[in-house]
């Protein structure tokens, strides 16, 4: 922090004194004025930059693994095994955070088994206090697959009993809720409010941040599944967590992640032979060995996100990572933040 920066928070404008303050009615006003000011640095002073400008949306990846995360339950192949001996190696369940320190807000995008840590992690990169019980101020559900909605429990009276926690998703995921227990608890408690979005529906949750959820192809064993587009000030990100193969969607995924600055990609599976004697058919995805070519051209906006515990590109050390990274593209890991 320069002097100049420091001198302008404590020294009152020139010519004013406190002697001189209570004269003087343009003085009250230039004193008040530069009160003002100082709190708005003062506010801003973890980032001095803020001050020459808006404050942006964040962007924060809470996680970046499949529903059973990293280490994987009953697992014992290396990937695994090395996140058990080192936390470091160790992912959450894909979920987001979209922080608008302005607006004082932050909402989930997805809530995952993973829940807890993720929102203790969230804690510590909001610099307001939160005087509700509510963790966050919303929280967009996806679909209703275990590593995207199951999280919620935590919301109920055993454990936070929050109160009317807007809870955006789907018609076919909110009928899901309401239908089956434990969730519709939750809801007859009020600890969760719904909010119905649709397809193509422009949802403004702050002044300077916008969602859009879009139907993708997936699983829809129990809901619909939605992708996300997120926009601020001046960046717009897709979040696709959840896919089928790429080819079955009824929009180009070539067109999609060129119209945005950044896009969350499902990379669960780098390649089909990493389930061994499984049918890969039955929990189809797009795999990354065909994504990196079929998207070469965007390669610097992509990074991979809700990989399997199985996929190498896990491993920062593997060759299927040094060829994503080489080829321009990127894996998401947790704590990465964006600006919109």
């Amino acid at each position: 922090m320069d002097d100049g920066w420091r001198s302008a928070v404590y020294r009152l404008p020139s010519g004013v004194s406190q002697k001189n303050i209570g004269v003087a009615p343009e003085f009250r006003y230039c004193y008040t004025q530069h009160c003002n000011q100082i709190a708005h640095i003062r506010q801003n002073a973890r980032n001095p930059l803020c001050y020459n400008r808006r404050i942006m949306v964040r962007l924060v990846v809470l996680g970046t693994a499949q529903d059973g995360g990293v280490p994987h339950l009953g697992c014992k192949q290396p990937y695994c095994e090395r996140a058990r001996r080192d936390a470091s190696f160790a992912r959450w369940v894909a979920c987001l955070a979209l922080i608008d320190d302005e607006a004082q807000q932050v909402f989930l995008v997805d809530a995952t088994p993973d829940i807890r840590p993720q929102l203790d992690y969230l804690a510590s990169l909001v610099t307001w206090q939160r005087t509700l019980r509510n963790p966050v101020d919303g929280v967009i559900i996806t679909h209703a697959h275990i590593g995207h909605y199951t999280g919620l429990i935590q919301f109920g009276k055993e454990v936070l009993a929050t109160r009317a926690m807007p809870t955006y998703a789907s018609e076919c995921m909110i009928a899901f809720l309401m239908q089956n227990g434990p969730w519709s608890q939750l809801i007859r408690d009020r600890n969760l409010s719904l909010q119905v979005i649709n397809d193509q529906q422009t949802v403004q949750l702050t002044n300077q941040l916008t969602i859009k959820p879009f139907l993708v192809t997936h699983r829809n064993e129990w809901s619909d599944t939605l992708g996300v587009e997120i926009v601020g000030n001046t960046k717009r990100a897709i979040y696709i967590p959840d896919i089928d193969r790429w080819g079955d969607w009824e929009l180009d995924v070539r067109e999609v992640v060129a119209s945005c600055d950044i896009a969350l990609l499902d990379g669960c599976f780098y390649s089909g032979d990493e389930l061994p004697g499984r049918d890969m058919s039955q929990v189809p995805h797009p795999l990354i060995a065909g994504s990196l070519t079929l998207l070469s051209d965007c390669a610097g906006k992509v990074y991979f996100t809700h990989l399997n515990h199985t996929n190498p590109a896990i491993d920062p050390d593997s060759p299927q990572r040094r060829e994503i990274e080489a080829r321009g593209f990127h894996v998401a890991h947790e704590r990465m933040e964006f600006e919109l």
